[in-house]
């Protein structure tokens, strides 16, 4: 154990910096989600890195981008903008403060027939040469429709559905559509850390390069994150997983050494250590009534290779793999469970949504989950309850198949605050009310950058939920920064929901399934009325790609279900490609202190439910006044009609200071 921690103290380098390389470097540029700081402060997680854009670096290679057209490389690169390499070109950013670490998100060439590449990539800091990563993309590249596919070559996975492509549901239509191949790509990026050894200051320079005969035709950097880390975190009076013969280099499986210091420290009523090391785990880790510790995320890593089951698990799991899942809520759940400290990296390279190849799972009630770093699992964390009270913060969920993470029944009293998301495969955060109503739950001071699939935050039903203080940037497809929506079977909602103090980002993905823009916040009846008691207040929405506020129904269900009483105040709204309000469902809403400027199209889409009667539309409107910049004009009030079904998109200026 000495050993160990003494070499992972040297990693650090705390007592060494290094001399910068030159006095002539270009200044760096330190963005929160490819936005000025500025124009965030107080907003999303207070996270201990410094991110820095490849397209404000130096570089002889290529910016592509800016574009946020689905299954394009720029359209998933945070700020629509990244840096594309050749063997032999580099990017090089200037360090902003002292660093010993960094994160690089790259993205890098599928094979051929798929499954992925490796390809290397020097790090160099100062002009020298530190290390070569081993980039990746066997946990990216998918294709075709939901749930996917890891073969570029596979034909329609569902060639009943309607198509955008063709406009049409090819197994219906003659002559049958013809198809490009691979259809719809996607989930390019991945990110890989890095400990430099030891810290620079600032103003050193760190150059990424692509070395000559590297395999990979182009390596695209998106960004880089530079980090300070701390001293390893040691618990001297703990049950060391060591002693109970845990193997710290991976080479053995550890799982069965944890469980027994798992059950050691209950009996003694210590915590459980998981000093500096990579443990092999390829199986759940049960827990209950317990704390488990790492030394921190950057030095214990506990990593995992999915496995197939022989026979299919009652819950239609057909692998296992790396994870800490409380005890099932059928069978009472799991309580007083406190994880903090450490690293998940799995090994789930396809999805299938009756796999539990979750970082976190089960239910845990009066439980804390703290400080990890989890990577290439289904979801980082998937509670099924009912279940209450747990506090998810300060965490990093990265490179995810599905969501990051899911309350799913009946989770109640729980905060999930300042913890960082990026490039989720779903649903960054959600609360699923399936079957029992997701209730008194607050989600604040969040990042979430770049989901690939869905939304940045999801409601889906329940009762008195709070979503506060959050920042959502990016979104790809298929769904957009904040989404409330009677959906998934969800319980209808109830009591209050409270929306106030984020701010999103070039939210507002085009929607395939019904060829439109959706809103950067968008409420969706499909399944019931959404006539909870619910206020959105506070808001930033820049750089909208197309709404900025959307209520919306299934053109199926439109006379069926309404959005009758959202009330909006003190919202600002800075660029929009088409509207600030498109409704498109019977409803009304209210309007107080609603700023706006930059919009693209007409203030206000009116299309009620499309019956378009003679009395207006089935929507109205409210002002309640200090609704400023012209947006909502008196003549659009209470229901004009102002229905343009796909109005045409006028790109928004970059968002700047109110």
């Amino acid at each position: 154990m000495r050993i160990l921690l003494a070499a992972a103290l040297a990693a650090t380098g705390l007592a060494v910096l290094a001399t910068p390389a030159s006095a002539t470097v270009k200044a760096p540029v330190v963005t929160r989600a490819a936005l000025d700081p500025a124009l965030v402060a107080g907003r999303g997680a207070d996270v201990d890195f410094a991110e820095q854009e490849a397209e404000n670096s130096t570089t002889n290679g290529t910016v592509i981008g800016p574009g946020r057209d689905a299954y394009t490389l720029p359209a998933e690169a945070s700020g629509r903008k990244a840096v594309k390499l050749t063997p032999g070109q580099y990017v090089e950013f200037t360090l902003p403060k002292a660093a010993n670490a960094i994160t690089v998100r790259y993205s890098v060439p599928d094979a051929p027939g798929g499954g992925g590449i490796t390809a290397p990539l020097d790090v160099a800091v100062n002009g020298h040469k530190r290390a070569t990563m081993t980039l990746t993309s066997q946990y990216a590249w998918l294709y075709n429709q939901y749930p996917f596919s890891n073969d570029p070559s596979a034909g329609l996975l569902h060639p009943d559905w309607w198509i955008t492509e063709c406009s049409c549901v090819p197994n219906a239509t003659t002559p049958a559509p013809e198809i490009a191949k691979p259809f719809r790509p996607n989930h390019f990026y991945d990110e890989q850390r890095l400990l430099l050894g030891r810290t620079y200051r600032a103003g050193d320079t760190v150059r990424l390069t692509v070395p000559a005969g590297s395999k990979a035709a182009w390596t695209v950097v998106d960004l880089l994150d530079s980090h300070l880390v701390g001293l390893p975190h040691v618990e001297v009076l703990a049950a060391n997983v060591l002693l109970f013969g845990a193997d710290p280099t991976g080479k053995r499986d550890s799982a069965e050494a944890i469980d027994k210091a798992i059950a050691f420290a209950k009996r003694t009523h210590l915590k459980v250590y998981i000093p500096p090391g990579t443990y092999q785990v390829n199986r759940h880790i049960v827990v209950d009534d317990v704390t488990i510790t790492g030394a921190g995320s950057w030095y214990t890593i506990i990593k995992g290779r999915q496995v197939d089951l022989a026979t299919p698990a009652p819950d239609g799991s057909v692998h296992t793999g790396v994870g800490f899942y409380g005890k099932d809520a059928a069978a009472g759940g799991s309580r007083n469970v406190h994880l903090s400290g450490f690293a998940i990296e799995g090994d789930v390279r396809e999805r299938i949504d009756t796999d539990q190849v979750n970082g976190v799972g089960g239910a845990m009630s009066d439980s804390t989950v703290d400080g990890l770093y989890i990577h290439h699992t289904k979801v980082g964390m998937w509670f099924d309850g009912p279940m209450r009270n747990i506090k998810i913060t300060n965490n990093v969920i990265a490179d995810q198949i599905a969501d990051g993470l899911n309350f799913h029944t009946g989770v109640t009293g729980s905060v999930v605050s300042n913890n960082f998301f990026r490039n989720t495969g779903d649903d960054a955060l959600a609360l699923w009310s399936e079957k029992t109503a997701d209730a008194s739950n607050t989600i604040d001071h969040n990042t979430i950058q770049t989901p690939v699939l869905a939304n940045g935050i999801a409601i889906y039903g329940g009762r008195d939920n709070t979503v506060s203080n959050n920042l959502i940037a990016d979104p790809i497809r298929e769904g957009s920064a904040i989404q409330v929506g009677s959906r998934f079977g969800a319980e209808r909602f109830a009591g209050g929901l409270r929306i106030t103090g984020n701010t999103t980002a070039r939210a507002g993905t085009y929607e395939l399934n019904w060829n439109i823009g959706l809103g950067a916040i968008w409420f969706y009846a499909l399944e019931k009325d959404i006539d909870a008691d619910i206020e959105v207040s506070g808001d930033h929405y820049l750089d909208s790609t197309y709404n900025a506020i959307m209520l919306v129904s299934e053109w199926s269900v439109k006379d069926q279900y309404a959005i009758p009483k959202v009330r909006f105040k003190d919202i600002r709204v800075d660029g929009t490609g088409t509207s600030v309000v498109s409704a498109r469902v019977k409803g009304s809403a209210s309007f107080e202190n609603v700023d706006a400027r930059n919009v693209g199209a007409v203030g206000v889409n009116n299309c009620g439910s499309f019956n378009f009667p003679p009395t207006g539309s089935e929507f109205s409107l409210t002002d309640l006044g200090g609704d400023d910049g012209g947006w909502l004009a008196p003549w659009m009030l209470p229901n004009t009609i102002t229905c343009d079904d796909r109005p045409p998109v006028v790109p928004p200026p970059a968002p700047s200071p109110w």
